[in-house]
């Protein structure tokens, strides 16, 4: 039997989670618009910094401080190379933290489709209804 779309893009977010640096949590994202990628990301250090997986995680206030994550980095990835991401929706191995939503919000996200419960923050969720941003949670 043929795999959905869903299924499709959510392993393609977790071999994207593969490449992940940062050891705390590894997290893969792909953005889609009409069942095309535009973008993958995984959570990681800037470009040519080093890397969690290297030197350990630079901690601050309990969290990495070092480490860009899945969602931003698929975002930064379109806009470095001018890809509208403008009405596309997001597959991402775990729920959107607050700041990666808001993010999200801001660029045009439609959808949001994930795997995984990760302190889920009630902002984030209210900002995503707000939105009118689909949210799914799926099994694979």
């Amino acid at each position: 039997m043929r795999m959905s779309f869903d299924e499709y893009f959510l392993r393609m977010a977790l071999l994207a989670s593969e490449r992940a640096t940062c050891q705390r949590l590894k997290v893969g994202a792909v953005i889609v618009k009409n069942k095309n990628v535009l973008a993958t990301g995984y959570n990681g250090s800037a470009s040519g910094e080093v890397h969690c997986i290297d030197e350990g995680c630079l901690m601050r206030d309990g969290h990495c401080i070092r480490t860009i994550h899945a969602e931003q980095n698929a975002i930064l990835q379109c806009a470095k190379h001018g890809v509208n991401v403008n009405g596309a929706s997001i597959y991402v191995t775990h729920f959107p933290c607050l700041h990666c939503t808001k993010s999200l919000v801001t660029v045009g996200i439609r959808e949001i489709v994930y795997l995984n419960d990760y302190r889920n923050d009630e902002y984030a969720l209210y900002l995503i209804e707000r939105s009118g941003i689909k949210l799914r949670k799926v099994t694979i």
